[in-house]
């Protein structure tokens, strides 16, 4: 690594943020990514107040509802671990399912983008794509916004400075792993910049489909 060593919050958002961030989007759709293990939504309470909170901001939609009465698991999805995909806008547009295949991210590319928006899981990630080209030989990339770092392409990251582990306070999405690990204690956050990681001594990347304890160390930032 050429940079050794690697620094509570609720699914919340300011409401200028939020009323900002609808007038640059317009009527965009957005998804939801469940984990489905052994037939089980996995951690559904939280898919559903991002979900409802998202309905609420970006269209407007105050009534409440529940993932779970929507989702109908197909009959022929095997035990193991597969991804469901909700697809919405204004209404629900579709309901998908895959076989979970595990990314394989060991190593990460540090690049820098001021005026990238992704506070909402949006379907259209063409920025993120964009960014992601910027690989070069790494896995995936680490975004730096303002000189703050925030996430990968794909999912929040954590860092272990022997002690505890530390995610970026200011993510470019509040995931639903990290707002769940925040409010039991098993992270917590902390601004960090280029410079402190290498304070720390080993990171991780955590979604919906990666939890902390099932996650790999990454070996390489630069």
């Amino acid at each position: 690594m050429k940079k050794k060593g690697f620094k509570n919050i609720l699914l919340k958002n300011k409401v200028s943020d939020r009323v900002a961030n609808l007038q640059k989007v317009g009527n965009p759709r957005c998804f939801e990514t469940i984990k489905i293990q052994n037939r089980q939504l996995q951690n559904i309470a939280w898919h559903n107040r991002r979900f409802n909170q998202t309905r609420v901001d970006l269209f407007g939609i105050k009534e409440p509802l529940l993932l779970e009465n929507l989702i109908q698991i197909p009959n022929d999805l095997d035990v193991g671990v597969f991804k469901c995909r909700v697809i919405y806008s204004k209404e629900i547009e579709k309901i998908e399912f895959e076989k979970y295949t595990p990314r394989k991210v060991q190593s990460l590319k540090i690049v820098e983008c001021d005026d990238i928006e992704y506070s909402y899981k949006y379907y259209d990630r063409t920025k993120l794509n964009e960014l992601f080209l910027k690989k070069e030989n790494c896995d995936d990339i680490l975004i730096v916004k303002n000189g703050l770092l925030t996430d990968t392409s794909f999912a929040n990251i954590v860092f272990w400075d022997e002690d505890k582990w530390i995610t970026p306070s200011k993510p470019l999405l509040q995931g639903t792993a990290r707002s769940r690990l925040l409010k039991t204690r098993k992270i917590f956050e902390s601004e960090i910049t280029i410079v402190d990681i290498r304070k720390f001594k080993k990171a991780r990347i955590i979604n919906a489909m990666n939890d902390l304890n099932e996650s790999i160390n990454i070996s390489r930032i630069e």
